[in-house]
């Protein structure tokens, strides 16, 4: 049994979501970035901005995620956003409205925008927020305030599930927006980065509260 890690509001785990979450209890939200099957899971960081770090290739991103957990996150979630979901239309999404649509703002040869399947039946929100805005230490991370954006999205879901969470970024959003997190890493390398994020984010929230309470 893989023991967790505890860092205030979040629980994370250091394994392969195939074998975690059929241990966890139904959570409010899931959202997560699965990989694409594309190989951006090393190398130089493609990006317009003046930053671009090289990450050591780990091979996390040769295929999608098997159906089996994509059932997983339907069965452990009331509500989902999944980055990235016209990679996966033959993993049984279901017909939903409420998409979400993250304009980059880059440019160029680089893809305009990313599409977010959410289980909501609302109208298709655009997030507009540049990629180049962060210097990243995953090579597929997102800035925070696009998951913040998404984690908006949902109001209602005060605690959320990232089965993929690689450098943390949804926890950070959590965390900070005050709900509770639940993140799987397999890779070492990003559960530690992760880890370390996640107590940052959560130091300071906490500094925030006993600011407002002083």
């Amino acid at each position: 049994m893989i023991e967790p890690v505890t860092i205030g509001r979040a629980t994370l785990y250091c394994g392969d979501c195939r074998d975690i979450l059929p241990t966890l209890a139904k959570v409010d939200a899931v959202v997560t970035d699965p990989p694409y099957g594309i190989g951006e899971s090393g190398g130089k960081a493609r990006t317009r901005g003046k930053k671009a770090a090289n990450h050591e290739r780990l091979e996390w991103d040769n295929e999608t995620p098997p159906a089996e957990v994509f059932e997983a996150i339907f069965e452990k979630s009331r509500e989902q956003a999944i980055f990235g979901a016209n990679y996966f239309t033959n993993r049984g999404l279901p017909p939903r409205m409420g998409w979400l649509y993250w304009d980059k703002c880059m440019g160029g040869d680089f893809s305009d925008g990313e599409l977010i399947f959410t289980s909501r039946n609302a109208a298709l929100k655009c997030i507009r927020i540049p990629q180049n805005s962060i210097d990243r230490v995953h090579p597929t991370q997102k800035p925070e305030r696009v998951m913040r954006a998404v984690l908006a999205y949902f109001p209602d879901c005060l605690t959320i599930l990232d089965p993929f969470m690689g450098s943390g970024t949804t926890g950070l959003a959590a965390v900070q927006m005050g709900r509770d997190f639940i993140g799987i890493e397999r890779e070492p390398k990003y559960f530690d980065i992760a880890c370390k994020r996640i107590e940052d984010a959560q130091r300071q929230a906490d500094l925030f509260i006993e600011g407002e309470a002083a």
